[in-house]
């Protein structure tokens, strides 16, 4: 009977890709970086010594530094189609055009042309293949060998009549397929025939290796060949039936020898160094894209596959390994554990298994149908908590073992190994290993709140965790059939997420307040210092779930950037504690639910929501890495930026006050996080917080010396450097040196001229002071002079005063005198005795018209009014003594009748005086005569 070849193969290729379909992968992490024309394919991929990857694109030279991805655009504008970083240069090769990038003192690379100096005409070809070779430095096209010498920058060609597909480095030699004629080997820059088997003429030969003591031949349909004796062999592997059934295009020998193939339309296949399958992954289980067009191995022994659309990176030395469950088969896993050499799964879509180490499907439980909360061996038994009940697993098969519902955990009673409870949906019930076989015995009474997690404190009373009531203690009575009493404990808070376990013969209980420890004498929960000191303060609270491995004596907890486990110390008590940085947003954990099983060695296996990841302790390595200053930026708030270079101290424009700085740690690790801290000493002494930007500008900075710096974290490694760069802000143009010094003179001159003008001022001042000082002396005297003058002529007006009253009283003395003469006289005028009358009127009228009065008035009237009578005399020259004698009458306002005495003159006669005096002052009819006396 005849087979067709190609059914065959495919026929094992559906029967392999369902063995595989249940692999645990590396973790993969796809880049599709922006191009600028949409076009993504990747030829070739390298690596510089600052660890930065390289990837000749479809639109140019891609670069990625850890942080971000930036492109250079080929020289002309074409397709790159190899690159290769040796020592500090990046040499590509593209359509008619090869050369170096260089990285300048800016940080950016630039573009020097080999090709142009060659003096012979490149062909129409484009640049496949870059080979570094001691001081050599290969550019293969199709058709030429173009070798560079890097010591003299000499080129010398190698032509072909037909196609050469590829050159490959091979240990210490250089070999290259020609097609028609087979495989040659560079000797001495000349080309030697290695071999001319008909195979090696006509089949493409997508790579060659070195693998032991052969040397094998890859073709691109057929498998692997070896020359013995210049006959070639196939090279007999278990793979051989798959990778002839593919179609291979790149292809890579790795640092430990095993080999890894890029095919065209199945992803990537990988062998180890006996060609054993290994792995295959493809764009189903998490590549971009199933065309691999280039493989590269970091130094780091991570694999990069360059695709037909986008960039695939394979944590190959990576701790963990993922099962994603792509097709929603298993769902999210609450439970697992190993069974009879078996791993066993519980979902919430039932309970699965598979035959420990190998890579085919897991097979579904029938009658197990629903939600796993948890898997307990023991007593040879598998026992499952499901939403349906109990179900136990022996050599003999599964059945369900109680139908009450919803058990969520299994524990033995340590006091009776026959005895297991249960918490379920309402409460515990009670399982009983009765004749050789397990079965339900009792519901625990008194008791009926949800019962998930609990443990057994020393004295056999329960503790149980209840996220929306609090812990409880639950006492039993002596068969387990009752409670006696429960209570919530006061002094630990409720919280969602919390968790109950026990390590070490201690029950703790933890939440977002920190781990507590249950104390068996005081019967009471206390704060655990000795582990809650060592929690990250950090982290995020997520979860309080803690979960004891006894068979490695670990207790595990989990946080918002990683996991954490204790481990006994070796020399003391005191626990350790040891952080894997694998993020909850990376592992996606069921909060609350988290599950962890032991496999084997320092394996453990972590239930997932999409599948579970197996981490290996092991390969868990402390990470040295760098942090670099990638480029500087300057500028204005007007202005664009201007690159800064980075080697050497800077000194800004005091308009160039705006700074950025571009930074990354060139570290790839799908699952661990870099973060960065950085420092502007002269600003900000303080480091900032942790972020995952990887950039950072200060604006609008004034002017003096700063001093930037910048670390990374990854997980909680620090990195092993801080890198640094100084630089200065100058002081703005009024404020710079040449200026200060014509402040100075200017100062200095301001100060003269200030200095010249004050002691002008001073003097002047100092004038006008005294100036003022004398006026103030003088108006002093001058005043106490008036005050002198004022008191002379108060003294004066009251003389004045007092001789005025003395003249008053003279007066008014002469007046009664002359009247009471008058009336003596009148009297005596009606007595007859004319004899002895007449002397005595004789002597009255003497008396009467005495001058000595009249005297002795105007003496007083002068001292007391002494210019009156002189103004009078001026004004009025013509009046007589009479007129006079009137006028002062007047002055002293006497009335006619007071005044005819005075005159010795009747009422009558006064007053034509009166009268007489104003003609001769001639007086206006209404100007009062006593008033224009008065006035004068």
């Amino acid at each position: 009977m005849k087979f067709n070849k190609t059914i065959v193969f495919n026929f094992l290729l559906i029967l392999f890709s369902i063995g595989i379909c249940a692999q645990e992968l590396p973790p993969i992490k796809n880049y599709s970086p922006t191009i600028y024309n949409g076009e993504n394919q990747n030829w070739s991929i390298s690596q510089s010594k600052e660890k930065y990857i390289y990837v000749a694109n479809n639109s140019g030279l891609l670069e990625f530094d850890g942080a971000k991805w930036r492109i250079y655009a080929s020289p002309n504008n074409t397709v790159m189609r190899s690159v290769n970083a040796h020592e500090n240069k990046i040499y590509t090769g593209c359509y008619m055009e090869f050369g170096y990038w260089k990285r300048n003192e800016f940080g950016n690379l630039y573009y020097t042309s080999i090709s142009s100096k060659i003096k012979e005409s490149l062909i129409e070809e484009d640049f496949w293949n870059i080979l570094n070779f001691d001081n050599w430095v290969l550019f293969q096209s199709l058709n030429r060998i173009y070798i560079y010498n890097t010591i003299d920058e000499s080129i010398k060609i190698i032509n072909y009549d037909t196609q050469l597909p590829k050159a490959f480095k091979v240990g210490d030699g250089i070999y290259f397929q020609k097609m028609e004629e087979g495989v040659f080997k560079i000797e001495n820059g000349k080309p030697v025939l290695v071999s001319d088997h008909p195979l090696l003429r006509n089949s493409i030969l997508v790579n060659i290796f070195k693998s032991d003591d052969k040397i094998l031949y890859q073709t691109q349909n057929e498998g692997f060949y070896y020359l013995n004796n210049k006959e070639l062999i196939k090279w007999n592997i278990a793979a051989n039936s798959i990778i002839s059934a593919i179609s291979v295009y790149s292809s890579l020998q790795l640092s430990d020898g095993s080999f890894v193939l890029g095919t065209i339309s199945d992803g990537m296949y990988h062998l180890d160094k006996n060609g054993n399958l290994l792995l295959h992954v493809n764009q189903e289980k998490g590549l971009n894209n199933n065309t691999i067009l280039a493989i590269f191995e970091d130094v780091e022994n991570n694999l990069w596959l360059g695709l037909d659309n986008g960039i695939s990176f394979i944590n190959f030395n990576s701790p963990f390994k993922i099962y994603n469950d792509f097709r929603g088969k298993l769902g999210a896993v609450y439970a697992s554990a190993i069974f009879n050499n078996k791993l066993y799964l519980g979902t919430n879509q039932g309970l699965f298994y598979k035959n420990l180490g190998t890579n085919y499907d897991f097979t579904f439980i029938n009658g197990t149908e629903g939600q796993v909360w948890c898997l307990k061996v023991y007593d040879n038994t598998l026992f499952c908590g499901h939403n349906k009940g109990t179900f136990v697993l022996n050599d003999s098969g599964i059945k369900l073992l109680s139908d009450m519902m919803g058990t969520m955990e299994i524990k033995p009673v340590k006091k009776n190994k026959n005895l297991l409870i249960q918490g379920c949906y309402s409460g515990f019930n009670v399982i009983e290993k009765k004749n050789g076989s397990w079965q339900f015995r009792n519901k625990i009474k008194g008791f009926n709140p949800t019962s998930r997690y609990f443990e057994f404190a020393k004295d056999g009373s329960i503790l149980m965790n209840h996220e929306y009531k609090g812990v409880f203690r639950i006492e039993l009575n002596n068969d387990y059939t009752e409670v006696l009493n429960y209570r919530i404990f006061k002094n630990v808070q409720k919280a969602l997420r919390s968790g109950i376990a026990s390590y070490q013969g201690d029950v703790l209980y933890t939440s977002n307040l920190g781990i507590f420890k249950f104390n068996d004498e005081f019967k009471n929960f206390e704060k655990n210092t000795l582990l809650d000191n060592y929690l990250v303060k950090d982290d995020s609270y997520v979860s309080g779930r803690l979960i004891n491995i006894e068979s490695t004596k670990t207790l595990w907890g989990f946080t918002e950037k990683g996991m954490f486990y204790f481990s006994p110390g070796k020399l003391n008590n005191v626990s350790n504690i040891s952080k894997i940085p694998l993020e909850a947003t990376s592992r996606k954990f069921i909060a609350g639910f988290e599950n962890v099983l032991h496999l084997k060695d320092e394996s453990y296996l972590f239930g997932a929501s999409e599948g579970y990841i197996i981490v290996d302790l092991k390969k868990i390595k402390p990470l040295d890495f760098a942090v670099h200053i990638n480029s500087i930026d300057k500028g204005t708030i007007n202005i664009g930026s201007i690159p800064v270079a980075l080697n050497s101290e800077a000194a800004f424009k005091n308009k160039e006050n705006n700074v950025s700085f571009k930074f990354s740690a060139p570290e790839y690790y799908k699952y661990a996080e870099i973060n960065y801290q950085y420092q502007l000493k002269g600003m900000y002494d303080e480091w900032s917080a942790w972020s995952k930007e990887s950039e950072v500008i200060f604006k609008n900075l004034p002017y003096g010396d700063y001093t930037f710096n910048v670390k990374a974290r990854i997980g909680g490694k620090i990195s092993n450097n801080v890198a640094t760069f100084s630089f200065t802000i100058k002081r703005p143009w009024y404020l710079s040196n040449e200026i200060i010094v014509v402040y100075v003179l200017l100062f200095f001159v301001l100060w003269s001229l200030i200095h010249t003008l004050y002691k002008r001022y001073y003097t002047k001042q100092k004038k006008s002071l005294m100036d003022k000082k004398q006026r103030e002396f003088s108006l002093t005297q001058l005043e106490n002079e008036k005050e002198i003058m004022k008191l002379r002529n108060e003294k004066l007006q009251s003389e004045i005063e007092s001789k005025t009253r003395e003249l008053s009283a003279s007066t008014m003395s002469i007046i009664k005198k002359n009247e009471l003469l008058n009336t003596i006289k009148n009297e005596l005028g009606d007595v007859k005795d004319d004899q002895n009358v007449k002397p005595v009127i004789k002597i009255i009228n003497k008396n009467l018209s005495n001058t000595s009065d009249w005297e002795m008035f105007q003496e007083a009237f002068n001292n007391a009014d002494s210019d009156f009578l002189k103004k009078v005399k001026v004004a009025h020259p013509n009046l007589t003594p009479n007129d006079l004698r009137l006028c002062a009458y007047l002055r002293l306002n006497l009335s006619s009748k007071e005044i005819a005495p005075l005159l010795n003159i009747s009422d009558r006669s006064v007053e034509i005086k009166r009268y007489r005096l104003r003609k001769k002052m001639d007086l206006a009819h209404e100007k009062s005569l006593v008033e224009y006396i008065l006035e004068l």
